[in-house]
């Protein structure tokens, strides 16, 4: 695990005050020495001076002191000068040197080198907590750019299937090799139908990350969202061979969500754990109240997901031969959508499991009251 980067919590501001301060101190400083060691020995040369010269003795005392502070206060302010100077060039060197670093960093981010990380300058808090900050934005656009590139093969990868077997068809009902009958007409309907899939479920996926998704919120009874969940995946379920179970518990509060929403969020959970169970196993849906969320866990007894997957079962098109095979004929984004809809709600979702054969478990957590 990477250490925390150390943050020095003096601001430039206390810095510059120190600057400032030393300035004084040196400045007094010089004044005290030059007091002692030139003020005295210019006094004396005065007052030796005065035997033999014209004037009072008051006026040669007051000759020797104006000398004396005249001296004493020349030296003062040379040391000031030259401590506030060696100051500036300091502060000013390191300031200058960070801004050029972050502005140097910020144009080859701007020219798509989202791999540039700036080091903390130390000279002051803000400039610490700005490099971090560009650094954790550097890592953001390094890890979203990533993303977009796997998008992007995934979704050509996608295409590409549906695509060539429709101009194959094509091809042969052109050639006369097959003819348009229903198989081949439903060949054709079911790869329509898939890339369609993959439309919807790309522009719903997209819509719900950016934020730009309408809720239609209004109470519903968490029963009646699982009650309808079961009654449209039963169907799938009986004819897999599977058991489907639904338990609520008495004390569950009402939620304020999109109905239609959530039905979508449970009913992609069931598809998805209908898909992964072989015939004779189980899935269930049970709802819980964990103050101050409203609990929904949806369980498989089916093949279940390694440990190193887990982490990534809500990406896109992301898969694993045990956990996401493209042989189930989903889009590879329902997951995507079921998590970006349940942060829409403000709620969390995360996925368990104890490994390969051992089913897997999802679990939402929606905020109530």
């Amino acid at each position: 695990m990477t250490p925390a980067p150390r943050l020095d919590r003096s601001g430039i501001a206390a810095r510059l005050m120190v600057a400032m301060a030393l300035v004084l101190v040196s400045a007094a400083l010089a004044a005290w020495m030059a007091a002692g060691a030139v003020g005295p020995g210019l006094f004396h040369r005065h007052m030796a001076q005065a035997e033999n010269s014209p004037g009072t003795a008051v006026e040669h005392a007051e000759s020797a002191f104006a000398s004396a502070s005249a001296v004493t206060l020349a030296v003062a302010l040379s040391a000031a000068l030259l401590t506030a100077l060696v100051a500036t060039i300091v502060l000013a060197r390191r300031i200058g040197t960070s801004l050029g670093s972050l502005s140097a960093a910020a144009g080859q981010v701007a020219a798509g080198r989202f791999d540039i990380r700036l080091a903390q300058p130390h000279i002051g808090a803000e400039f610490d907590e700005l490099a971090i900050a560009f650094n954790a934005m550097s890592a953001r656009l390094d890890q979203d750019e990533g993303r977009r590139r796997r998008l992007m093969a995934d979704v050509a990868h996608e295409l590409r299937t549906p695509v060539a077997t429709i101009a194959a068809y094509i091809d042969a009902l052109e050639d006369g090799v097959q003819d348009l009958n229903a198989q081949t007409v439903d060949v054709l309907r079911a790869q329509t139908s898939r890339l369609t899939r993959l439309a919807t479920d790309l522009a719903a996926v997209t819509q719900a990350e950016s934020g730009a998704l309408r809720l239609d919120e209004q109470p519903v009874a968490p029963g009646a969202l699982v009650e309808a969940a079961l009654s449209a995946a039963r169907g799938r379920a009986d004819t897999a061979g599977l058991v489907l179970v639904g338990e609520v518990a008495p004390d569950v509060p009402v939620l304020w969500v999109d109905r239609d929403r959530i039905g979508q969020v449970l009913g992609n959970l069931l598809d998805n754990a209908i898909r992964h169970t072989r015939p004779g196993g189980q899935v269930s849906i049970r709802v819980q109240r964990r103050s101050p969320y409203v609990r929904f866990t949806v369980t498989d007894t089916g093949e279940g997901i390694a440990p190193e997957h887990l982490p990534h079962v809500f990406e896109r098109f992301y898969r694993v031969d045990t956990a996401r095979d493209r042989a189930h004929g989903g889009s590879g984004i329902g997951l995507a959508i079921t998590k970006a809809l349940v942060q829409a709600h403000g709620g969390t979702i995360v996925a368990h499991s104890s490994g390969p054969g051992r089913g897997a478990q999802f679990v939402i957590d929606l905020p109530h009251g």
